[in-house]
């Protein structure tokens, strides 16, 4: 059963008023009617307007039909009424189209006209939603950006996201909701808080869906993070990495004091256990040492360079690319 657009079908938005409905119903009454127009599918496109019609004029069809909209079609452009569905306004022909539901697409007749496989009726099951079984409402999902530092300590934040609720005539309107939310210490990228019924209202009683807020971390200019581990490149000057020495390095939790091992090299890698994401199992700070040099040398460092190169000459750093 293909699914129908009644608001495409007459051009008019889903919050047209019932006189801009009509006005668009008569005019392309007139413009598709068999016994003016020429087209070769006049015919059809004046019964898809008449039931497109038929269903919009009438405020309980209509509000039935918009709290159907929000399933939508599937993917190949069928539509299955959800579970319990049975409408509660029925089909009575007549009015400005003197309709017949047997003119009527099946999407019309499964959906008003009682179905020609009966339907969805039984015990429990009348008026749409209004009667029918409860429903829980949708989970909406939403993402929150957050700073490493915020992520780390835990903090309160604004979340801003919409959900789609029915209107007092059953028709489905988008809400922008916003709350004040807690975030515990120790988020990570890709974890998600559940804030259980924040989501979409339920219908017939139903419970509210849930809302589940997805964590993104925004870049930090110094650390990076693996899994609860947390990553920073501490610079070291030459005689500290050649000689060793204790030097302070950030965490995110403050600083700290390190011993850099004798001999250390670019790339070396010391780890401060405990100092990552807090947590059960809290993480570690892994610091990545980076020899740097002094831009500009004073002629006795420089002399003193030269002392060191005549010293090591026998040391090639290049040995393991055989040149």
């Amino acid at each position: 059963m293909d699914f129908k657009d009644y608001y495409a079908a007459l051009g008019v938005s889903e919050s047209a008023s019932p006189e801009d409905i009509k006005k668009a119903y008569r005019r392309l009454a007139r413009k598709y009617h068999p016994d003016v127009s020429k087209e070769e599918s006049a015919s059809d496109k004046f019964k898809e307007v008449g039931e497109a019609y038929e269903v919009l004029k009438d405020p309980e069809k209509r509000a039935e039909y918009d709290q159907l909209r929000k399933y939508g079609a599937r993917a190949d452009g069928s539509f299955q009424p959800p579970p319990g569905w049975q409408s509660s306004s029925g089909f009575g022909g007549g009015g400005y189209t003197e309709a017949d539901a047997r003119q009527f697409s099946d999407f019309f007749e499964e959906i008003f006209g009682g179905g020609r496989a009966g339907g969805f009726s039984g015990a429990g099951y009348s008026g749409g939603f209004r009667q029918a079984r409860s429903m829980r409402g949708e989970d909406v999902h939403a993402r929150l950006a957050l700073f490493l530092e915020e992520a780390f300590n835990g903090c309160e934040k604004q979340v801003s996201f919409t959900v789609h609720e029915p209107d007092d005539h059953g028709r489905m309107i988008a809400r922008r909701k916003t709350l004040n939310v807690k975030i515990p210490a120790g988020m990570r990228e890709g974890q998600h808080i559940r804030l259980k019924g924040q989501g979409a209202p339920g219908m017939g009683g139903g419970d509210s869906g849930d809302l589940f807020i997805e964590v993104e971390l925004a870049p930090h200019p110094h650390f990076a993070v693996e899994g609860t581990d947390v990553l920073v490149t501490v610079p070291v000057a030459p005689w500290e990495a050649a000689l060793g020495a204790t030097i302070t390095v950030p965490t995110i939790g403050g600083k700290v004091n390190v011993k850099v091992p004798k001999g250390s090299t670019s790339g070396r890698k010391l780890r401060l256990k405990g100092k990552g994401f807090p947590g059960k199992h809290p993480g570690d700070q892994i610091v990545v040492l980076q020899v740097a040099m002094p831009e500009q040398h004073t002629a006795e460092a420089e002399a003193l360079y030269g002392k060191l190169a005549e010293l090591e000459k026998n040391f090639n750093p290049r040995s393991k690319l055989h040149v």
